[in-house]
């Protein structure tokens, strides 16, 4: 067995769960045994995409865990960073022009 952790976050919520799942569990396994929809019953696991440590993993469900690590749940983005970064940079040349 090895310990890890699970983690998910909404802006007025958090959970870290820690727990031991057999060698070899994926991390979308380790998510599920997590319990960690029963606190988020919106939280769709089968779409999420998860990381280790803030890197996103592409696949999952045949990337294993290893001791110690844990998997990051992650939220979709609500808006495009790049475009946010546009927008505040053209608020401040309008401004510096006034």
């Amino acid at each position: 067995m090895i310990g890890i952790e699970v983690v998910y976050a909404l802006p007025e919520k958090q959970k870290l769960l820690s727990l031991k799942v057999a060698a070899g569990t994926t991390m979308f396994e380790a998510a599920r045994q997590s319990g960690i929809t029963e606190f988020f019953p919106n939280l769709d696991l089968s779409v999420a995409s998860m990381g280790v440590y803030g890197k996103v993993e592409g696949n999952p469900r045949q990337r294993e865990m290893h001791d110690g690590e844990r998997v990051e749940i992650y939220r979709p983005l609500t808006a495009d960073p790049k475009e946010n970064r546009k927008a505040r940079a053209q608020r401040a040349k309008q401004r510096k022009a006034e």
